[in-house]
């Protein structure tokens, strides 16, 4: 199958019909909002309905905000997520009947392979349990993270997520910096922007979950 709005549509049926465990290698650290919203239905669909789901994930997304802010509420739903270094490629497995692989692993792009013979899919699911008892737990992880990192935004930067969030007007807050208007905005755009985020009370959440105050 090649046409991504079709892929999209069958994955969206496997786990809508899935009833015992999904289990997922995600290669991506930095989904766009789009599909992290997808992502996030489609699980909390799966778990109201009673499946296991047991995902690993690049330590890199460990990196993005937005990643972390998902898949520590999907986790706090009973998601078990697992962090390791390196993800070759995308990997989906539904009640270990129907695996979903890409390809091509260099080109995503070009399609997905919807496997459901026994002597396919049972090779994919040992495949996933190597890397998932390889791979390290999601909130160990973040809490090792925590304890070892340095900041990731200057002072400054610190000061106008601050100000995002205690100053109503941008020229209040520049002013309160010392800064311009100018200089002021350029640094909210640039703080919304890594932390993918789509509005200023939203980059506040995440700057708070990603301890940036």
């Amino acid at each position: 199958m090649t046409e991504p709005d079709r892929i999209l549509s069958r994955v969206d049926d496997l786990a809508f019909f899935a009833r015992e465990e999904i289990l997922s290698v995600e290669p991506t650290a930095a989904p766009t909002a789009g599909d992290l919203e997808r992502a996030r239905a489609r699980d909390l669909r799966s778990l109201r309905h009673g499946v296991r789901l047991r995902s690993v994930v690049p330590t890199a997304a460990l990196h993005h905000p937005a990643s972390v802010a998902h898949l520590r509420e999907l986790a706090a739903t009973g998601v078990s997520f697992r962090v390791t270094p390196e993800v070759a490629e995308r990997v989906l497995v539904y009640d270990a009947r129907t695996a979903v692989i890409p390809v091509d692993t260099e080109q995503p792009g070009r399609g997905a392979l919807f496997a459901h013979e026994p002597g396919l899919v049972t090779p994919i699911v040992a495949l996933f349990e190597r890397i998932w008892a390889q791979a390290e737990d999601l909130l160990t992880a973040l809490d090792g993270r925590a304890a070892t990192r340095t900041p990731e935004v200057s002072e400054r930067e610190r000061r106008v997520l601050v100000s995002m969030i205690s100053v109503g007007k941008d020229e209040s807050g520049a002013r309160e910096l010392g800064i311009s208007v100018r200089t002021y905005r350029r640094h909210v755009a640039d703080l919304m922007h890594r932390l993918g985020a789509a509005s200023r009370a939203q980059a506040a959440l995440l700057a708070r979950e990603h301890g940036w105050i």
